[in-house]
């Protein structure tokens, strides 16, 4: 299937749930910061310098949340398995969606993007710990280019026809609000029937066994399932590994370059297309949605390349390409003057080449380099690497969108892009895979 090399025990319906799983919790993941303009300038009335603030303190108030909870879902994932907590992410983003264009206030917000965020925790440590578990050493840069294409499917869905819901309801006659309302529950009401599916299709198995002698499990005895704040602790531990300290300090960049993309682009677009062009909130929004769409299309295009680069480069040096890429891209916004013009077309393609590029290789770098019991952990602990990142470019970013200009949280994520891929350059020849044996190859869900 899709030519990838499965791991013992994998069927094919498996794989296809698992990339299915990157397209939904992707899909979702992307909706409800792109569909969050509308609301913040029509449901709750803000605008001028709120926006940049408001959106920098949901974001903030999301990446708290998701600091204080991925390396447990990581290492929850280590002992009961991948299948549970996935599922329990999508019902989470759910309940989030499904609530939020009920929200009166800024407060009411802030606790619904909470709740929205411990499910994006869950599907991020998931999703690229099942891709990882799910094929062998080999095919994993592939199996990774495949999810991010997976991925960027659902994103453009995303942007380009669930974050229009609620202009096509209110073409039909509906109210603004309740447009919004149906459009968002429609929208839940999608990803609630998804994990349904999922919860059917995902391979049903624990990542439990312990290698003998191996690694951070050396003097365990085979089959002794660590207790959770262990599994937490070697998830950090693992990070004196040049390796697995470079994926960490690349998911930094990753993970906030996909929340840049999905909230500031689209803020910039929508604050720019009311403010300077006249546009109705709606009208800025389907204009936001097909310039911010550009950016994923070239992603699901970008995703296989770097896939097949994963497999045939040193991990370490498509990482580091990757990463330089992407702070270039990132870098190019500052020649923006008008967001809706022909130049943001090619700002927001390149952008998303570098997007993909950083989200594809961080992963296949990590599995190459720990063993298979902590390999939740260790992705609980890359993911909360992302989450740091997001807290701290998107709060400082959001200050400098209201202070000095819209392109300033893009700038801000180039600069420590390029600082990342001077750091893989200084660690490339230290970058020791360990054996695939030790990787190991399990079921887990």
């Amino acid at each position: 299937m899709l030519g990838l090399d499965p791991a013992a025990g994998i069927s094919r319906t498996n794989l296809w749930a698992c990339m299915g799983l990157g397209l939904l919790g992707t899909a979702v993941i992307t909706f409800l910061p792109a569909a969050q303009p509308y609301l913040l300038t029509d449901a709750l009335g803000l605008s001028g310098d709120d926006l940049g603030r408001t959106t920098g303190y949901l974001q903030v108030a999301a990446e708290a949340a998701l600091i204080l909870s991925l390396a447990w879902y990581g290492a929850l994932a280590d002992r009961i398995g991948r299948r549970p907590v996935a599922v329990a992410g999508l019902l989470l983003c759910a309940l989030g969606a499904a609530l939020y264009p009920f929200a009166g206030n800024v407060a009411v917000l802030v606790a619904l993007r909470v709740v929205f965020a411990l499910g994006i925790a869950a599907l991020n440590v998931t999703m690229s710990a099942i891709t990882a578990d799910y094929v062998r050493d080999r095919a994993r840069g592939k199996a990774y280019g495949w999810l991010g294409l997976f991925s960027g499917i659902g994103a453009v869905v995303a942007v380009l026809v669930l974050v229009r819901l609620p202009n096509m309801l209110e073409g039909g006659g509906m109210a603004p609000a309740t447009a919004a309302k149906v459009g968002f529950l429609v929208v839940a009401g999608l990803v609630l029937l998804g994990a349904l599916a999922l919860r059917g299709t995902l391979a049903p198995g624990l990542a439990a066994s312990v290698e003998p002698a191996a690694g951070p499990s050396a003097g365990q005895q085979a089959g002794e399932r660590a207790g959770l704040g262990r599994l937490v602790v070697e998830g950090v531990r693992l990070a004196r590994d040049p390796g697995v300290a470079l994926s960490y300090a690349a998911s930094f960049v990753a993970r906030a370059d996909l929340a840049l993309v999905a909230s500031f682009l689209s803020l910039w677009i929508v604050d720019h297309a009311k403010a300077v062009r006249g546009m109705s909130a709606t009208e800025a929004l389907a204009k936001s949605g097909a310039i911010v769409g550009i950016a994923y299309m070239v992603i699901v295009v970008g995703a296989p390349l770097f896939g097949w680069l994963g497999d045939r480069m040193r991990r370490q040096d498509v990482v580091i390409l990757a990463q330089a890429l992407a702070g270039a891209a990132y870098l190019s916004t500052l020649l923006v003057s008008d967001p809706l013009g022909p130049g943001m077309m090619l700002v927001a393609a390149a952008v998303g080449l570098g997007e993909i590029g950083v989200i594809t290789t961080a992963g296949p770098l990590l599995a190459q380099q720990v063993p298979a019991r902590y390999r939740g952990s260790s992705f609980g602990v890359q993911t909360l690497c992302g989450a740091i990142g997001i807290f701290v470019i998107s709060g400082v970013g959001g200050w400098l969108y209201d202070l000095w200009r819209p392109a300033a949280p893009f700038a801000l994520a180039g600069a420590c892009g390029l600082l990342v891929a001077l750091f893989g350059l200084a660690v490339r020849r230290r970058v020791t895979p360990v054996p695939e044996a030790v990787q190991g190859t399990v079921p887990a869900a």
